[in-house]
């Protein structure tokens, strides 16, 4: 097996080599589909890292008797597992053909380029590991890149990524991860597309979501973006939501940075209508070839739309579940919302809120608590609501 491949080298039947966003990326490629080209540090290169320099058996050793429903004990123990990958010493060997691929990638100078994580244990039938693994955007150089292939594997185990494949009963080390090193793109315009309505299943929809800037902030749930809804059948348009956006982050000399945005653009449209009629055949054009819907994200920069990366819609089977709970509740005054956004899951969920500002304070988390976070509203290691 390589070490490393590019896009054009890989498709949907590689998953255990690149892991599913890699596998969807040589599959956007191969269908022409206009993507940041790059190339993939294989599953392969992650697990032989860490079994030539004995960090597994440390690892091993540091899960070893773990309740992960003691959130300080689990916490403790992932950024212990964290440090170990963190202080590996890349092989040579490895270490050159990054730089090798690297500076192929970006020609006469170094480019900007996204870390992406893979996971082989992606988005399977009875669990979806998408989202828990860090991704690292405008790295640049050699030093940069290698900083961020070692956290990005670190990322592996995060604390709610441990206690996930425990409560699945995954073994920590056949879930392997693979790192996709892909052009920047300082958007813009970026956002997310659904090719269903995720919260409703009408499969005559397509959702798409727009924000100004770089594509983190609508991610993190930091910024409600605009809404648009199309009909996948002649893509007129069924709803429009303008939202408020006073903030975008954009690319600074060191890093990403947070900046004002002027007060007439505050509440413009994010995307204009010919270029969101255009996005929306795209994201049909991909479900078609997935036989399946699809959450895509995708960016917008100098009048070019590019797709990011595109997985299947994980909610369908929850929603199918959960179709007769979803019923507008009568508001009364004794029914007064507290706190309201817009939804990242179509689930409904009970019970006690507690705030907290950090990690070290989720010793106050108990099972079935609502966790209330800068950004969301989460049940506990559950998604955001």
């Amino acid at each position: 097996m390589k070490d490393i491949v590019w896009f054009s080298e890989v498709d949907k039947d590689d998953v255990t080599l690149v892991g599913g966003k890699g596998a969807n990326l040589g599959e956007l490629y191969k269908l022409d589909i206009n993507i940041p080209n790059g190339f993939i540090i294989t599953s392969q290169a992650y697990f032989n890292a860490l079994k030539s320099a004995g960090t597994i058996d440390r690892i091993r050793g540091i899960l070893y008797g773990l309740n992960v429903d003691n959130p300080l004990d689990l916490e403790s123990r992932a950024l212990a597992c964290q440090r170990e990958i963190l202080n590996l010493n890349l092989d040579k060997s490895l270490e050159n053909k990054v730089e090798k691929y690297y500076k192929k990638l970006s020609g006469s100078q170094d480019i900007f380029v996204a870390v992406r994580s893979s996971a082989t244990a992606e988005d399977l039938p009875q669990a979806s590991f998408a989202g828990q693994q860090s991704t690292f955007l405008n790295v640049r150089g050699k030093k940069e890149l290698k900083s961020a292939i070692l956290k990005a594997w670190a990322s592996l185990f995060e604390a709610r990524a441990i206690f996930y494949r425990t409560e699945k009963k995954f073994d920590h080390f056949k879930v392997r991860i693979a790192l996709p090193i892909q052009k920047m793109v300082e958007s813009e315009v970026s956002g997310v597309m659904f090719t269903i309505d995720p919260v409703t299943n009408n499969k005559d929809s397509i959702v798409i979501e727009a924000i100004y800037g770089l594509g983190e902030l609508i991610v993190s749930g930091r910024m409600t973006p605009d809404h648009y809804e199309i009909s996948k059948n002649n893509f007129s348009p069924i709803k429009k939501i303008i939202a408020k956006q006073d903030k975008q982050l954009i690319k600074g000399k060191k890093g990403n940075k947070l900046i004002s945005i002027a007060k007439p653009y505050q509440q413009t449209q994010k995307l204009a209508d010919e270029k969101i009629i255009q996005l929306a055949k795209i994201g049909k054009l991909i479900e078609k070839h997935y036989f399946f819907p699809q959450d895509i994200e995708w960016a917008y920069k100098d009048s070019t739309i590019y797709i990011v990366q595109t997985r299947p819609v994980t909610t369908l089977k929850t929603q199918k579940k959960e179709e007769k709970l979803v019923k507008s509740p009568v508001q009364t005054d004794k029914n007064k919302i507290i706190l309201q956004g817009s939804p990242a899951s179509p689930v409904i969920a009970t019970g006690p809120v507690v705030i907290i500002k950090s990690p070290k304070e989720l010793n106050k988390i108990q099972k079935g608590d609502l966790e209330r976070t800068r950004n969301c509203l989460c049940c506990r290691y559950g998604k955001c609501y």
